[in-house]
């Protein structure tokens, strides 16, 4: 669990999405939208790693 990162970047959605860094920030901008309709703070360009495995497998997998 120490090189668990809580919050992922544009660089890291890139990288699950296998798309542009572009494409990424625009897909974090949405998701950041979302998370402040919820009530939730937001920082820009960044994204919970929960709430990104949420949203995009419907689950959080398990630690490795």
């Amino acid at each position: 669990m120490a090189n668990y990162k809580y919050m992922m970047n544009a660089g890291d959605v890139a990288k699950e999405l296998e798309c542009s860094k572009s494409y990424a920030y625009k897909v974090v901008r949405e998701l950041n939208v979302e998370l402040s309709k919820l009530g939730y703070i937001t920082i820009a360009g960044h994204i919970p790693r929960s709430f990104w495995e949420k949203k995009m497998y419907g689950y959080r997998q398990s630690e490795k």
